[in-house]
Formats: C-alpha cells, structure tokens, sequence
C-alpha cells in the first residue's frame, strides 16, 4: 500500500483578505498560517516519509519547510521538500489579486458558473493578439492526474507528503476516487487540514479515502461552516466497535451489541462533539448503532433518540456470523466478487448493495428535507459502515462502483453540509475522523471489510 498524506499550505493574508490567489505569488503566510504549520509537523511526527513533494509557491513551499523541520525535530527525516509544478493552484489569471466580493459583482455569470458548473467554466485570455478559451478547473483535473501517474510508479509502498493548494488538493483526491470534476467544490480543504489517501498499488488500481480535512491538530474539533451558510450541517457516525469486528465477523442484520472498546469508542466520540448544538440524533435500529447513539445522547438530554430501520446494515445472508477466513473457503469467488464488484453481488439470502442503496438514500434524503424544511442547523446520524459508504458515495454523486473508496472506522466522525440547502451541492467537510480515539493523523482503528 501507498499511503498519501495531503495538506493544504497555511493561512495568507490573500485568504483573511477573502482575495483570489490562483497561480500569483504574492500572499504570504500569517503568524497563524506559520503556527498552523507548525501544529500540522507536530501531529505528524510519528508518520516517517519516503519523500515530500509541494507546490513552487511560497505560501506551500513555506508550509512544507515548516513542517520538515518540525519532522526533523522528532525523527531521523532524510526526505526533503520537492517543489512541482504539478502541485501549482488552480490557474485564474483573470481573477487573480481579486476580493472574491468583487468579482462575484464584476463578472456575475462567470462567478456563478464558477461555482455551480464548474467543469463548464471557463476564461478568454488573451496571449499576444490572439484570444485563447482556458477551463481551469478540467486543466486542473488533467494535471492532478499526471502527478498521481508520474509520482506512483516512483514510491510503490512507500508514505509521501504533498502540501499543496485548496484547487489542486480537491483534484489529487478527486481524480483518485474518479470524484467528477462538477464536484470540484463538494470537497473542503481548509488551510493546514490534513487528508490521506491509501493506493493499493499504481494509479488505476484501487484507492482508499482514509480521511479528509482533519483539523484537530489546530484545536478545531469540526472544520468551520463556510461564509453565508444558510443550510444544514450533518454529522455521520460509524457505530464503536463490538466483539465480531474485532474477530473479523460478518455481522450484517445480526444483532450483537458493542464490547467494551466500543463503548469507550462512543464516550470518547460523544466527548469529543459535546459542545456541538445538535437538533436531532437518528440512529439505526440496531443494537450497536443505537446504543453509539444513547452515549452521545447523555450530553443533550434535551433530544429524543429516533429509530430507523432504513439505516440498518446490509444483510449478508449465509455469511453472517461467519469469519472472513471461512467466508473464503465457502463462498471464495463471491467473496472476491464483493471486494471488487460489491455492485454486482447476488447473494441468494442476502441484500443487493442496489437495494440497500435505495432504502437508505431513500430515508437519508427524507430526514435532510425534514431538517431543512424545519430550519434544524446540526443533526447527527448513527449507521453502519456499508451505510455511511453508500451514503458518501450518493453525497458525491458516485455511483456503487465506489463503495470501497472511503474508509468508514468503528467510532468514526465524518461532515456534511448543505450550506445552500437544497439549492446547491452537500459539501463533504471531513471524512472518517478518529483522532478523538488515538490521538493520531493515521487512523489505528481495527476497520475491516467484514460489517
């Protein structure tokens, strides 16, 4: 395995100004851009890379020095900065030193293709005489996915740091979970937030999203809502951990409740968001789910639990209860049939992952439009691994085809908002937060296939 550690450069004062950087290099970082970054080598110091790459820009390359030299204050790091020029930002000549409040009022069309269609929008430069049209965020796309394919074949098996920019960081991970580029602006990445990205071999070949946009590391529990946010915020909770996972069970519709880690999974989840105002808790129906939801529940007495049965696990059928080594020697090609094809699965007395799919995005799209329409800000759902996987695919607009991409740990946060309710796209905040259990940017949960 690959793994791929991804963050974003610090604070500028072009982005407390709210001014369009793009490819100009004249912001600089801000004494919390310098502090951030320094927070960000800390946090990774455990974690000993093969290499690390960054964009030629100051505000990266200088986010990218910081943290080495925190690295290397804690570890034997031989690995240095490597500037690319595949890692620049989304090139917006037009636009660049801009306040975004201007150009949203100087080129209102524009600004708003920008932001609904962007894989449509595009710019007329003009180089010369002659009047060229530019669509940034498709070339982007492009040479995002010419860094994985020169970057992958170099460093099979090993860990590398990239520190790049909001636009290019969105297309690393976009490109490698086939992510469409009209999703450009469903995938936040605040500054010195830290993603990982495992890949099981070479670019094609298949990818994991381990986790996104964390930012414990700067004493931020959730990253921030965005400016105008008019919609809802939804936190999605994986169940803790119960004894089948631990052995590598199937559990599926079987009802076994959580061991004693899980339940310290839960108090430690459950402190971990106290703070968080929330307006409604619905979790699964199941025992392990609901009772994740009952130990977050002991810190907003004011809310009723809700059950719902749409959100249960995926029935596995004849595999229930069984071991992952005995699933192998029994059902071998179908079990390999779920690991690469979980779509095209047929389990004579199990669920298809269509039909799961429907009853749960069925049910989860019911419960947004409620809250929205009640005017809820943050509600909070508890489910299961293959759920909360097939929910982030249909956030994404990704098809079942990707249900392995996104790692889903037993006691685990992830982030959505619809920061236009139902006017615009849901924006994946974060994804698969565990830090809260370790203490760590790498997730050390138990987390297997078998749900």
């Amino acid at each position: 395995m690959t793994r791929i550690i991804i963050v974003r450069h610090g604070q500028t004062n072009y982005n407390t100004e709210r001014r369009i950087q793009g490819r100009t290099d004249f912001s600089r970082l801000t004494q919390k851009g310098r502090d951030d970054a320094s927070h960000v080598g800390k946090f990774l110091s455990q974690v000993v890379f093969d290499a690390i790459y960054c964009s030629p820009l100051s505000r990266a390359k200088q986010t990218a020095e910081i943290i080495h030299q925190q690295l290397s204050l804690n570890q034997e790091q031989s690995a240095v900065p490597q500037p690319s020029n595949k890692l620049l930002e989304v090139d917006l000549p037009l636009w660049e030193k801009m306040l975004s409040a201007d150009v949203k009022q100087q080129f209102p069309d524009d600004y708003r293709i920008w932001k609904e269609q962007p894989h449509n929008f595009k710019m007329l430069i003009s180089p010369g005489e002659e009047s060229k049209e530019h669509f940034p965020v498709l070339s982007l796309y492009e040479q995002a996915r010419g860094f994985w394919q020169e970057m992958l074949p170099r460093h099979q098996g090993k860990t590398i740091l990239i520190v790049g920019h909001n636009g290019i960081n969105r297309s690393l991970i976009s490109t490698a979970l086939n992510i469409p580029p009209s999703r450009y602006h469903s995938i936040q990445q605040s500054n010195c937030g830290i993603s990982v990205l495992n890949f099981a071999g070479g670019w094609g070949e298949p990818v994991q999203l381990e986790s996104l946009n964390q930012t414990q590391h700067m004493g931020v529990t959730l990253p921030s809502l965005r400016p105008n946010h008019r919609g809802l915020r939804l936190l999605l909770v994986r169940h803790g951990e119960t004894d089948w996972n631990l052995q590598r069970r199937y559990q599926g519709q079987t009802d076994v409740p959580l061991n004693v880690t899980g339940k310290q999974q839960s108090q430690k989840l459950a402190q971990f968001i106290q703070d968080v105002k929330l307006d409604l808790i619905v979790s699964s129906s199941m025992s392990r789910a609901k009772e994740t939801a009952e130990i977050i529940l002991r810190y907003h007495p004011h809310i009723s639990l809700q059950l719902d049965h749409g959100f249960k696990e995926i029935a596995h059928g004849l595999w229930e209860g069984k071991l992952e080594g005995e699933i192998a020697e029994d059902f071998w090609d179908d079990l390999q049939q779920w690991y690469k094809n979980p779509n095209q699965l047929q389990l004579s007395s199990g669920e298809t992952l269509q039909h799961v799919w429907q009853r749960s995005v069925n049910i989860f799209n019911a419960i947004i439009e409620e809250s929205l329409n009640k005017q809820l800000q943050t509600i909070l759902v508890v489910a299961h691994g293959g759920i909360n996987q097939i929910l982030l695919c249909h956030i994404l607009g990704l098809s079942s085809e990707n249900f392995w991409n996104f790692r889903q740990s037993n006691g685990s946060l992830s982030v959505i908002d619809y920061p236009k309710g139902w006017d615009g796209l849901p924006v994946l905040q974060t994804i698969n937060i565990t830090s809260h259990l370790h203490g760590g940017a790498v997730d050390k949960t138990t987390t297997t296939g078998a749900m």
